[in-house]
Formats: structure tokens, sequence, C-alpha cells
């Protein structure tokens, strides 16, 4: 069933309009300026910590399973389950805000958060939004904006998680390829690669106390830091 405010109930999260809300929000043409940033993939590739189909595959599941990936799974997972409950709600919001590793890490997840924000409030607005914005007026994280429209459209958290992981991947993968660089043939035997552990950081999200946030993609943060000072770049971050 469609409300008047056009969320979906959470019996209908598989349903065609479901579906397409959720695909359409997590592809690359959604306008959230994810082509523009690279998550210091960048400076990886400067420095030849990442140079082949084999490297950058093993880097992104370090992200997926240790790093921010990890992360993201986690924030979205506890902002979907608060959605309504508006101090929980502004309280994640926060931690997700202060928790990026780096200053470009930062802008690369409130930007595209605010972006999300915006599009989705136009086209696909939901009580959950309102009830965000009213709880929290500073910078929005990517995952938290996302877990709060899914969750207030009604859509289960498993198959949003698989679906917004496969997009921080996905983009990274595009990056990758124009950046090693590499054909569009080896980036989709990355994609498949990465199958696995999109699967084992959802599986783990799910029953992640907040508690459980940090990492160990140590070189991932620092690749992000350091790309804030490289002298010649393609991407934001």
């Amino acid at each position: 069933m469609i409300t008047a405010r056009g969320t979906i109930t959470m019996t209908d999260a598989l349903s065609e309009g479901g579906l397409y809300r959720l695909m359409t929000w997590l592809s690359p043409g959604y306008p959230v300026g994810a082509f523009s940033y690279s998550h210091g993939l960048e400076f990886a590739v400067e420095e030849g910590a990442v140079s082949d189909a084999a490297s950058l595959s093993c880097w992104l599941a370090d992200q997926l399973c240790f790093g921010s990936g990890r992360n993201d799974a986690i924030l979205f997972r506890h902002a979907h389950a608060a959605v309504a409950r508006s101090a929980d709600l502004a309280a994640i919001a926060a931690l997700a805000s202060a928790f990026a590793a780096s200053s470009e890490r930062h802008l690369e997840t409130t930007a595209q958060g605010r972006a999300f924000v915006e599009a989705t409030a136009d086209a696909w607005p939901c009580e959950a939004l309102d009830r965000l914005l009213a709880a929290w007026d500073g910078p929005l994280a990517y995952p938290v904006v996302v877990a709060v429209a899914a969750a207030g459209h009604g859509l289960a958290l498993e198959p949003c998680l698989h679906a917004y992981l496969h997009g921080f991947t996905g983009n990274l993968v595009s990056a990758g390829v124009r950046l090693i660089p590499l054909g569009q043939r080896a980036g989709q035997r990355i994609v498949a690669a990465l199958e696995a552990p999109v699967a084992q950081a959802v599986g783990a999200a799910l029953d992640a106390p907040l508690e459980d946030l940090g990492g160990a993609a140590v070189l991932a943060d620092l690749a992000a830091m350091k790309h804030e000072t490289q002298y010649t770049r393609l991407f934001r971050s």
C-alpha cells in the first residue's frame, strides 16, 4: 500500500515500487555527485599501493570488512532502526558526521548526504526525512540519510544494505578503472569478486552495536588524508 505521502509499507518492501526506488536512489545517475569522489583511492594509485585489478579488489574488500564501508553499514543499520525516534536519529547523525577519518572524507559523505536529501525530498518526500531534518540541523552523512529515506518508505533493512554497499563499491571500482587505468571488463570482474565481501559486511552490520564502529584499514585512511595535499588530482577525495 502507498500512502498519500508516498510511503510504501514494510510488507511491500520487495514490491516493484520499492525496488524501483532503491535502484534509483543508489544508481550512478542519482544526483549526489558520487562520481567526483575516490575515497582516497586516487592517492593510493599515485603512490603505487593500488596498481592493478588484484590490488584494487583487495583494497576495496578491506574497506568493506575493516574500514569505512563497514562503518557506513553499521551507521545505516542504526539509522534505519531509529527512524521513528527523533532524539536517536539526531545522535546517530551527529556521530556519523564526527566519525569521518579526514576532512575530505567528511566532505564526501556530507556533500552526498545533503544532495541526496534535496533530490529525494523533492521527488520522494517522506515524513522520516522531515523528522531527521527537524531533529538535526548539522552535516548529514550519506549512509544515515539513505537509511532514513529507505525506512521512511518502508524498505526492509537487509536489501537496502546490500544495495548501499553495492553502490559504494561500484563507484570506487569505476574510479579505479579510470585511475589505474583498467578495462571495463576487468572492472566488472572486480565487482563480481566483491559480492562475497559485501555480503559479509551486511551480515556483520545486522548484529553490530554502535560501539563496534571503528576500523583497521589504516592505509586507506592515510591515503584519504594525504589526498588532501596531492598536487595533481582528478577527484575531490
